[in-house]
């Protein structure tokens, strides 16, 4: 569905077709072996459905809500939902702060959505206690992870761990940013 419609619907950049699989969908895979079973996932900034719809087509068992500010993309994101029937997706067409106070997820998930300290400003009120974000990021993320260290007290985090994870393709590790909430 990407291919066909993801550049046409604004999803993907032209460039990224012939990478679509090693940049994107392997790079979102990176965040499984980090998610208990049956829990609640959070994906903050779904946008074409990284890591979000690859987490609910891979892990059936979770229940993933997808939090996307843009109303074309949840529109693309109902449409791969319905197509695929994967009746553990809820979709929310809104900014992850204004979901702050309204509920919380044991994982709250975020790729190219922000900076580590304006993400987990973002991100760890939508995080239940004793459960934990995970960004993907790129090579820079232990400079990010420093950066950010002033905000995580504030906001509950009492472990950081940056993971590596190899690619199953060509490509470069993915670092997964765990930042674990205090219980």
């Amino acid at each position: 569905m990407l291919i066909a419609e993801g550049e046409l619907r604004g999803l993907i950049g032209p460039r990224e077709l012939p990478r679509l699989w090693s940049r994107h969908i392997v790079n979102s895979a990176a965040v499984l072996p980090f998610l208990p079973t049956a829990v609640q996932v959070m994906d903050v900034g779904s946008g074409a459905g990284f890591p979000g719809l690859v987490i609910a087509i891979a892990r059936p068992d979770l229940d993933v809500h997808l939090v996307e500010p843009m109303s074309r993309r949840c529109e693309w994101l109902a449409d791969v939902r319905d197509e695929l029937d994967l009746d553990n997706i809820t979709i929310h067409n809104a900014r992850a702060e204004e979901l702050h106070g309204l509920g919380q997820s044991d994982i709250v998930t975020a790729r190219a959505v922000a900076n580590l300290k304006k993400l987990t400003k973002l991100t760890m009120p939508l995080v239940l206690p004793g459960g934990s974000m995970l960004a993907l990021k790129g090579r820079k993320a232990k400079e990010e992870v420093d950066a950010a260290r002033s905000v995580f007290k504030k906001l509950g985090v009492h472990r950081v761990d940056i993971h590596e994870v190899p690619s199953v393709m060509e490509d470069e590790s993915t670092r997964v940013v765990q930042l674990r909430k205090k219980r």
